[in-house]
């Protein structure tokens, strides 16, 4: 009897930076990742998915050639790479905050530099060579690019005449006498498929899939549910109060004339609603996390 190949989806997840945040959010979406420290290779339970930890900046061309089904990586890769893949969706998730990772021109305090046409001639230090170029050309300038291996901000004012880098918060760049004064992109993690991956109707809800409970953990993120008590008769009132993701999920209770509530708010104005809802007259608040919402 031949046994029947069993469906798996192949995905790149990103090594570095984003690694921890990436791990995180796929836990929360479903997906617990296990990993020695020797290992490139991530476990999870799903035996439909097989993890691989590579470099953002060459997953979208693992992806366009097949090598992956799927991944997520930077639009700023891909763009870098002039990758011809699906981008399914946008997951913007990041580092260390919810702000999208920017690309920007940066010099030393003391340069001359004011803007992108006092490049003219110039050598800027940089990852992102094709991006940097093209952007250049836009703005009819002509200047040397040359790539980084890494530790650019060190570059200029010795090597180079700016930098081109990647930042969340510029604390990097002013740690090192640098300011920015033009921004190239911004860019935050897109989940991206290999094209024939896509036409393949498993491997495409599959996709699909992930895409739905990472947007849901995505969505979750600084958000709580509220549950409470209150007479019917001071219903009306308390709703005016309840700043709800959609209209609240109202129960009738075992005790005539009372209602229990539900409903999702941002976590950020649970301390001062909390206290207008009590004086509204429910009772019995409780507030718990949330790890999905799906709209």
């Amino acid at each position: 009897m031949i046994e029947k190949q069993k469906n798996v989806l192949r995905l790149g997840l990103p090594k570095g930076s984003l690694q921890e945040s990436t791990f995180a959010l796929m836990a929360k979406a479903g997906w617990k990742i296990a990993m020695s420290s020797r290992s490139y290779i991530p476990r999870t339970e799903d035996a439909e998915l097989e993890l691989r930890l590579i470099r953002a900046q060459e997953i979208s061309r693992y992806v366009e050639h097949g090598f992956l089904d799927a991944g997520l990586t930077g639009a700023d890769w891909i763009a870098e790479n002039d990758s011809y893949v699906h981008v399914v969706c946008e997951i913007a998730y990041s580092k260390q905050t919810s702000n999208p990772a920017r690309w920007v021109l940066a010099v030393p305090n003391d340069s001359p530099i004011k803007s992108v046409q006092d490049l003219q001639g110039k050598r800027i230090a940089t990852e992102v060579v094709q991006l940097t170029r093209r952007w250049l050309a836009k703005h009819n300038v002509n200047a040397e690019v040359e790539f980084s291996w890494g530790a650019t901000e060190v570059k200029a004012p010795e090597l180079v005449d700016a930098i081109v880098e990647l930042t969340e918060t510029g604390s990097s760049l002013k740690a090192n006498n640098l300011r920015i004064i033009d921004e190239l992109v911004r860019s935050y993690p897109q989940l991206i498929a290999n094209k024939q991956a896509w036409e393949n109707a498993w491997k495409r809800q599959k996709i699909e899939t992930l895409a739905l409970m990472l947007r849901g953990a995505l969505a979750a993120d600084e958000k709580v549910g509220l549950k409470m008590n209150v007479q019917r008769a001071k219903l009306d009132e308390l709703i005016k109060r309840l700043p709800a993701l959609r209209n609240p999920t109202i129960s009738p209770l075992a005790q005539e004339g009372w209602v229990a509530v539900e409903t999702i708010i941002d976590e950020r104005v649970v301390r001062e609603i909390i206290p207008q809802l009590k004086a509204a007259g429910a009772e019995g608040i409780i507030e718990y996390p949330l790890n999905k919402v799906i709209y």
